[in-house]
């Protein structure tokens, strides 16, 4: 039987405890320094925390240690690894290979695992044999990946675990080897501060400095959302289902979490005898999920099942939300609209105004079909779609203690020889704990079986709720004083407690994931395959520190320290690699029916300052290319 587990984001502390009670498996967090957000750091502290209440329910926490590390920052990655292991963390997410060098010596002996972050570009199953050979237990995929290219690593790497993406916000360029905010603004993707660069509007022009289409973001894509693929996603081999938005603030943690929470839990109803989640517990809520109702640039499934043109949000990159309904008057500072549901005060409604720009406004009043704007926006006319992107009622809602999240017991009281014995197992897992307790037997004078159960079932503040309590009959016919049943019962949960969060290991590990690379010598591919543009742009590995030079050399491969983020000017470098197209989007794809390009190439994106980014086109593997002006 195959664990599925949902993976959420956690900007902090409070986003994570969230995540883990509204239903996620294991959540990722930044750690104070070396995350891929550099806006989302944690104290160790907080992290520690973050692991104790996850580890009760047997959720996981990842902590997120991708970015390229310097020389001179090695030694303080080593006492934050080493901080964070003794903290709890179940795995560290990596992308800069000279960390997974020394990674590996520092964590062996432990139980912490090393995941490949999707920043190490991972498309295919040659590159992620070769990561599971170098010491990585999972690897997060490519978020541009098709389900038959997912299915075929799952079939060729069987053995790795594998992680996919299924919400949230999309980078239009391969993961790892992104270089446009660096390029233009100094700020490196790789370290954590990327400037979403393809967030911009861009005019496009042709090579002869023609207009081939109006301004637009013609890189900034919709988000992300794979609700209805979590059970083809499982049957190609994910294990690991990922929502972006380490930036995202709690109420979109539990809304979105709880939708994709309740989503995997039919899956396992469905084949119980295929799926089971990957942590213990049942999470009752008090409101009724809705993706929609939180951030988003309109959705898309991206390439999971195959190009579509669809994909961009070019009109604009901030949140559209869901249509609401049209605009059938203005005047004497209201909007008369035909709605699809009330509106309530408080509301942000947008609109495209005859330009084709969003504009929004907040709602001051609402009276049926009647909005009253705050401010009238100037370009709001009869016939405009209105949309709402932010729901008052709904954010009242999620700003309130909205789940719960208990692990069912069957608890049984029983004799024994000198005594009692008082067991419990969890409810649809092979876990369970006994308490002996020894005392004489005495006769009630009346039957004791529903104040006993009582206070078997007074399990309070733990993450425990009884679901069954049997008590046999000559227990029942017993007197046990509470206090002893209330002890034995504080006994119980701390055995299960241990059981459950492992602390009954044997601490004398003697094999980690960091020796998973001697393990597989000779069993998988250890070559890493190396693409013609790796070879032609020797900076897409990213070597940033003396730890990766040794790393490639012992794979026989003589590189430089040159990543793009140490290099002074970079004239014609190759900033983005794409399989969004643009050539696609305006329906000159030869190659699936469209029309013939009219324009002279190469096409090129133009910020409102002047600067010139050349796109080139590969058919072949229908992917775009974003250059660097020479």
């Amino acid at each position: 039987m195959r664990e599925l587990e949902l993976l959420a984001p956690a900007k902090n502390l409070e986003c994570g405890i969230a995540a883990i009670d509204h239903g996620a498996d294991a959540v990722y967090i930044g750690a104070p320094k070396f995350g891929a957000r550099a806006a989302a750091v944690n104290t160790v502290d907080d992290i520690r925390r973050l692991c104790s209440h996850a580890h009760q329910f047997q959720a996981k926490v990842y902590v997120t240690l991708n970015t390229l590390v310097y020389d001179e920052e090695m030694a303080e990655m080593r006492h934050l690894v080493e901080e964070l292991a003794d903290a709890g963390a179940d795995a560290f997410l990596v992308q800069d290979m000279g960390l997974l060098a020394r990674c590996r010596e520092w964590l062996r002996g432990t139980l912490v695992e090393l995941h490949a972050s999707t920043q190490t570009d991972n498309r295919d199953a040659g590159k992620v044999a070769w990561l599971y050979s170098q010491g990585f237990s999972r690897v997060v995929l490519a978020r541009e990946l098709s389900l038959d290219e997912m299915r075929t690593i799952h079939e060729e790497v069987p053995q790795v675990q594998l992680e996919a993406f299924v919400h949230g916000a999309l980078c239009v360029s391969f993961s790892g080897v992104c270089y446009a905010s660096q390029h233009c603004f100094g700020r490196s993707a790789n370290r954590g501060a990327c400037a979403q660069f393809c967030r911009l509007e861009f005019a496009l022009e042709d090579a002869e400095g023609r207009r081939v289409a109006p301004p637009a973001h013609w890189l900034s894509l919709k988000d992300m959302c794979r609700l209805d693929y979590l059970e083809q996603m499982a049957q190609a081999g994910i294990s690991s289902f990922k929502i972006e938005g380490r930036l995202k603030e709690v109420s979109y943690v539990k809304n979105v979490v709880a939708a994709y929470s309740q989503a995997l839990d039919r899956l396992v109803r469905k084949q119980p005898g295929t799926y089971r989640r990957a942590s213990l517990g049942r999470v009752n809520l008090s409101f009724v999920p809705d993706v929609v109702k939180s951030f988003n640039r309109g959705f898309t499934p991206y390439f999971i099942d195959g190009r579509r043109s669809d994909i961009a949000s070019t009109a604009s990159p901030k949140a559209i939300g869901a249509e609401i309904g049209k605009v059938t008057a203005v005047r004497n500072g209201a909007v008369r609209a035909t709605v699809f549901a009330p509106i309530a005060n408080g509301d942000g409604l947008c609109f495209f105004n005859r330009q084709g720009r969003l504009e929004g406004f907040r709602v001051n009043r609402a009276d049926g079909n009647l909005i009253y704007p705050q401010r009238m926006p100037q370009g709001l006319l009869p016939g405009m779609t209105l949309y709402r992107n932010f729901d008052q009622d709904f954010e009242r809602r999620l700003a309130k203690p909205t789940a719960q999240r208990q692990i069912p017991l069957r608890l049984h009281l029983s004799k024994t020889e000198g005594g009692f014995l008082l067991s419990a197992s969890v409810v649809g897992a092979p876990i369970a704990a006994q308490v002996v307790g020894e005392m004489e037997s005495q006769p009630a004078r009346t039957p004791q079986r529903q104040a006993q159960q009582q206070q078997l079932e007074r399990l309070g503040q733990t993450a425990f709720v009884a679901e069954e309590t049997v008590i046999d009959d000559e227990v029942a016919q017993c007197f046990i004083p509470a206090g002893r049943l209330a002890d034995w019962r504080r006994s119980l949960v701390d055995a299960l407690l241990q059981r459950i969060t492992g602390k009954e290991r044997n601490p004398d590990v003697d094999a980690s994931s960091q020796d998973i690379e001697t393990e597989n010598a000779g069993k998988m591919l250890t070559a890493l395959p190396a693409s013609p543009l790796y070879r032609q742009y020797s900076y897409l590995y990213n070597v940033a520190n003396v730890h990766a030079v040794a790393f490639y050399r012992r794979q026989q491969m003589d590189l430089e320290k040159n990543a793009f983020e140490l290099q002074s000017a970079h004239p014609g470098a190759l900033l983005m690699q794409c399989r969004h197209c643009l050539r696609y989007t305006l329906g000159y794809c030869v190659k699936n029916g469209g029309r013939r390009p009219v324009w002279k190439e190469p096409l090129r994106l133009v910020l409102p300052d002047g600067r010139r980014f050349p796109l080139q086109f590969n058919c072949n593997i229908c992917q775009m290319f974003v250059y660097a002006e020479k």
